[in-house]
């Protein structure tokens, strides 16, 4: 571009030195027709002119392009650079949200497996307490409330009876009698004692034992065959006269037993 402008104006400055001298070698009716075409002078320099200006103006704006086109390359440059880190910002969130759900897993089954124990041990209290707790039961058709040991110790007097061990179920149900004055177990117990001790011919204190039910519960399902086995022992022991009242007093007392119905059998056979 400079190199154009040096021959511009090294092409006319030559012309101007040509027109000189022209004008100073022409006759006088040449300079006076040179001199008179002022209006084509000016028309050339205004030419000349315009066509600088243009030439400056081209310039000007190829270096405002220029530059435009350079701040828009470095603030695409610089759009590319935010986009990326946001990108990466983008990317690390991700990559947060997945380790957090992964975290939230872990502790939803951390949680469920506290509960579970939880559940475990809350049950395994309750079974030991149960284990001391009293619990309804019911015997003989009668219900009650007993603790665990009592039914416990029952069970096994009761199941040594059934196997046939009397002198052994005698014991059980003695001491059992003994650590439970109060038990709802007890008149049972004591119809059980006194059928060991029957089976063991101890008829006194079998006698004692049924009249100690009848006694402490006369209205259990028990009570007539225990008036029963009181006229069974008297017969065994001799005592006639002391069966009779008592077959009886249970026929009175019980008369729609099936106690009563043996007792009347058993009235017509005494002599």
């Amino acid at each position: 571009m400079k190199l154009k402008t040096l021959i511009s104006l090294r092409s006319a400055h030559l012309a101007s030195l040509a027109l000189s001298g022209l004008f100073l070698l022409a006759p006088g009716g040449v300079q006076a027709a040179l001199f008179d075409d002022d209006e084509a002078r000016k028309a050339i320099l205004e030419l000349r002119q315009r066509v600088e200006a243009n030439r400056l103006a081209g310039e000007g704006n190829s270096k405002r392009l220029a530059d435009e086109l350079q701040r828009a390359s470095e603030e695409n440059a610089q759009m590319r650079r935010s986009l990326l880190e946001l990108q990466n910002q983008i990317e690390a969130v991700r990559s947060d949200l997945a380790r957090l759900r992964g975290s939230d897993e872990q502790l939803a089954r951390d949680v469920a497996e506290m509960q579970r124990r939880q559940k475990d041990i809350a049950q395994g209290v309750d079974d030991r307490f149960s284990k001391f707790e009293p619990s309804k039961v019911s015997v003989d058709g009668k219900e009650f409330t007993a603790n665990p040991n009592e039914k416990r110790d029952y069970e096994a007097a009761l199941a040594i009876f059934r196997r046939g061990e009397f002198p052994a179920a005698q014991t059980a149900f003695v001491d059992f009698v003994k650590r439970n004055p109060t038990s709802g177990y007890n008149p049972s117990a004591l119809f059980w004692l006194g059928n060991a001790q029957y089976a063991t011919r101890d008829y006194r204190e079998a006698i004692a034992n049924f009249k100690a039910l009848i006694g402490q519960a006369p209205d259990h399902v028990r009570a007539p065959e225990a008036a029963l086995s009181i006229a069974n022992c008297q017969i065994e022991l001799k005592d006639t006269r002391s069966a009779r009242k008592t077959l009886e007093d249970l026929i009175k007392v019980y008369p729609q037993s099936e106690a009563a119905v043996a007792a009347r059998d058993r009235l017509t056979k005494l002599k």
